[in-house]
């Protein structure tokens, strides 16, 4: 019986000319049990990990998508291959006046969740953002993203705000958007 191939290499490396739409096509949707439930008084806002049943599955339209635009000179996408397959990518911009790093998207396809690929592109995007003298990484992410929220809080992000506006209008009313961010 011959071996059992072993899985391609994970190479990161800036997107080429072209890849950003494949990177934007990257199936970035997703089912939690759980969302972050927020409510809000007189004295501030209260997250609440929540228990949901069905199981909530999130498909983001694609108007609502976030990436960066090919060609804008304040913008990198990252990518992860795996062998020929594209497996994950990165977007991110630097806000100048304020020096942050903002990344506008991660997606990591959904057979290669799990190990390693979203953390792997993110500290890329962070060692990019120290040395285009960015002092904080900030993003922002739904509150029915759980699953996305307790990844970004073990890369070292925290809540630093949250909008119960932002998504009015849209295919995503009704949730929050919260803001995280860390130091760099």
């Amino acid at each position: 019986m011959p071996p059992a191939a072993q899985p391609a290499a994970v190479v990161y490396r800036p997107a080429l000319p072209g890849e950003h739409a494949a990177a934007e096509a990257i199936d970035n949707s997703f089912t939690t049990a759980t969302v972050l439930e927020v409510t809000s008084s007189d004295e501030g806002f209260r997250l609440r990990e929540t228990a949901v049943d069905p199981p909530l599955r999130k498909v983001f339209p694609e108007d609502e998508e976030e990436g960066v635009e090919e060609g804008d000179e304040d913008a990198l996408v990252i990518v992860a291959r795996a062998g020929d397959e594209l497996c994950g990518a990165i977007s991110l911009t630097r806000s100048e006046w304020n020096r942050r790093l903002v990344i506008a998207d991660l997606r990591v396809a959904p057979g290669h969740r799990g190990r390693g690929i979203g953390p792997a592109l993110m500290e890329r995007a962070l060692a990019h953002g120290r040395e285009l003298g960015a002092r904080t990484a900030w993003l922002e992410v739904t509150n029915v993203n759980a699953p996305a929220v307790r990844v970004y809080r073990r890369m070292g992000f925290a809540l630093c705000g949250l909008d119960t506006s932002l998504y009015r209008g849209t295919a995503s009313e009704g949730e929050t958007a919260l803001f995280m961010s860390r130091s760099l």
